[in-house]
């Protein structure tokens, strides 16, 4: 993580989970990530519908030329980019890990920028939010005049793996249980 307020909303996110896998929605104190908001996002996980934007932040607006509160984050990305977008929004959701990317934008000049999503609890579930950041590693000149277009998603890697603690059995949204490799604590040395 090079970005300050990628890291800032990282540790933050890290504080306010705890030793839970993710921390619930309600839990997120905008005051207190107030240097950080204008490049800070929430994300509604409905792979049908693109995943909207549920919170866009100013600078993160500015760099798109537009509000893009209730617009789908997927059209944000290239063809080529929007199914791995797609995917790793599914892991972060579903198995409430977060995700560091860098990106490039089309525009006057490509623009290196930095990407994190990370899963927030709502409701019990970790697949119904989303928090996110996207900033330029450098301040772009041609904000306000020309907008980025077309993302091109680079090299990510996973963040806060779930903690140990107790065994919470996973559901998928149907309801049915997600079956899978389990570990579970306890037994003797």
């Amino acid at each position: 993580m090079k970005h300050p307020s990628i890291r800032e909303l990282f540790d933050y996110w890290t504080e306010r989970r705890g030793r839970r896998p993710a921390p619930e929605r309600a839990d997120i104190e905008p005051a207190a990530i107030r240097r950080v908001l204008a490049d800070t996002f929430i994300l509604a996980f409905e792979p049908e519908r693109g995943h909207p934007f549920r919170v866009a932040g100013t600078r993160l607006c500015a760099l798109f030329g537009r509000e893009l509160k209730s617009e789908p984050f997927l059209d944000l990305w290239s063809a080529a980019s929007r199914n791995h977008v797609r995917d790793l929004l599914a892991i972060v959701a579903e198995e409430s890990v977060g995700v560091v990317a860098g990106a490039t934008g089309a525009s006057p000049a490509d623009a290196a920028l930095e990407l994190v999503l990370l899963p927030l609890s709502h409701r019990g579930r970790t697949d119904a939010r989303v928090l996110g950041a996207l900033a330029a590693r450098e301040p772009p000149a041609w904000v306000g005049i020309h907008a980025l277009d077309g993302l091109t998603l680079g090299a990510h890697r996973y963040l806060g793996a779930p903690l140990a603690g107790p065994v919470v059995v996973p559901f998928r949204r149907d309801g049915r249980v997600r079956h899978g490799f389990v570990v579970y604590d306890g037994g003797q040395s």
